[in-house]
């Protein structure tokens, strides 16, 4: 959409709140009103069930999340309508005013997403949301999320990515997305980031930051799972919260949902202190329940039954089957993979192929990895499984489609965000070189 690079020059901190400046966004309310989501997976189904709660709340709410999956304006939403395209022009033409004159002047380019991010501030001031979730790109230290100011956000899973820019271990993946938080705020942390509790409260400790943890300070349990929903039971304080459905599947979002829930909770305590409003478990009830995030373990099709998922780390991808095997049977699956050429092929494959007797091996149209070098890492991973190449996710659509209907069997699509978008869109009679992602 804009015409910048995808990364700016060094440390955006100081422009972009120079930027916020020149396009009159109210850091005083913008900060009051606000959450941020960081972590490594999960972020944009936690972004998702949080803004699905504001508005079962009767608050008119905004959702930034990135990145989009078919059209660009599904990265700005307010009460779950996508910016219209006017309005994305007129926002647009009045950021790239104000970023010329601050770039021109500080000698400093800016990038896409801090251009984008600046669009969701302006774009929900104007609207007067009354609530915001914003979820972070990279991390959280030097995101422009962190000039939101939130004193409630989360860090919803901790996993190896991105090192060369958040470092080379857990510590400082987790530590980077920590600092999202504003000083003497509350951070809800999901489970997978429990075995580094010790260092995220020393970590947090002199920012007056307060460290929360799902199964620890947020308690969740009698999780229950069926391809028809989810259900679980909440605590956290005073809060118990028995029986809560969700449509979402797998097993990880049961640390999505309690972390969403928590976190407005504690928005709701620092704006109205002392004041729980009437009807807040009805709230969260129906927002969970009516909560839509595409991509995680979605149902594309069922006959035969076709089931994607956009997960792109090592982590959440074996979380992902695990989910899948419990919910639909561990039989009669055939798996379509691809990887982006810029993830860990070897781990992500090696993840996948071992549960899976017939592989279809392809390459997404956007930053796609080799198709035969996918196959080979399959081979190496499962040398009984029957691996074919299909040269194009055209290709591997017909082909699974094929092979399920000769053998009645089930089709899963998984390795990559790209590739699973690519597969849904090509499967619905769509065109994968259509899509533009960012």
């Amino acid at each position: 959409m804009f015409d910048l690079p995808k990364y700016g020059d060094g440390v955006c901190l100081a422009r972009m709140a120079e930027l916020l400046d020149a396009l009159a966004v109210d850091r005083a309310r913008l900060s009051r009103n606000s959450i941020v989501v960081t972590g490594s997976n999960g972020k944009g189904s936690t972004a998702a069930f949080c803004a699905s709660i504001g508005r079962a709340c009767g608050l008119r709410t905004g959702l930034f999340t990135s990145p989009h999956l078919r059209v660009f304006n599904e990265r700005f939403q307010i009460d779950g309508a996508s910016i219209g395209d006017d309005d994305l022009a007129r926002l647009k033409s009045r950021i790239e005013t104000a970023i010329a004159a601050i770039s021109q002047r500080r000698g400093e380019r800016f990038g896409s997403f801090e251009a984008l991010f600046a669009l969701a501030c302006l774009y929900f001031q104007e609207r007067n949301c009354d609530f915001a979730v914003f979820e972070a790109g990279i991390g959280g230290r030097y995101d422009p999320v962190r000039l939101v100011g939130a004193r409630a956000t989360c860090v919803t899973s901790v996993d190896y990515e991105h090192v060369e820019l958040l470092g080379n271990s857990l510590e400082l993946i987790v530590s980077d997305k920590s600092d999202a938080c504003a000083s003497e705020g509350t951070v809800v942390y999901g489970e997978n980031c429990r075995v580094l509790k010790p260092h995220l409260i020393e970590y947090n400790r002199y920012r007056k930051i307060t460290s929360l943890f799902v199964r620890d300070e947020i308690g969740i349990g009698d999780e229950t799972a069926a391809a028809t929903g989810q259900r679980f039971d909440f605590q956290f304080g005073a809060c118990a919260f028995r029986a809560l459905e969700m449509s979402l599947l797998g097993a990880f979002q049961f640390n999505n949902a309690a972390i969403a829930v928590a976190l407005f909770l504690l928005w709701l305590r620092q704006t109205r202190p002392g004041e729980v409003p009437a009807g807040i478990e009805a709230a969260v009830r129906s927002g969970l329940r009516d909560a839509r995030w595409p991509g995680r373990l979605e149902v594309i099709e069922q006959d035969p039954l076709t089931v994607v998922d956009v997960g792109h780390t090592p982590d959440g991808i074996r979380q992902s089957l695990a989910s899948l095997q419990a919910i639909y049977g561990a039989e009669g699956w055939i798996l379509v993979v691809g990887v982006s050429r810029d993830k860990k092929a070897g781990e992500i494959v090696g993840a996948l192929a071992p549960s899976f007797g017939t592989i279809i091996c392809t390459m997404a149209h956007h930053k796609g990895a080799d198709a035969d070098d996918i196959a080979a890492a399959a081979r190496q991973a499962n040398p009984r499984a029957k691996v074919r190449v299909a040269a194009t996710v055209e290709d591997a659509v017909a082909v699974s489609r094929k092979l399920a209907a000769a053998g009645s069997r089930k089709i899963y699509v998984a390795g990559g965000l790209f590739l699973a978008i690519e597969y849904a869109v090509v499967a619905s009679g769509g065109r994968a070189q259509d899509l533009n992602f960012f």
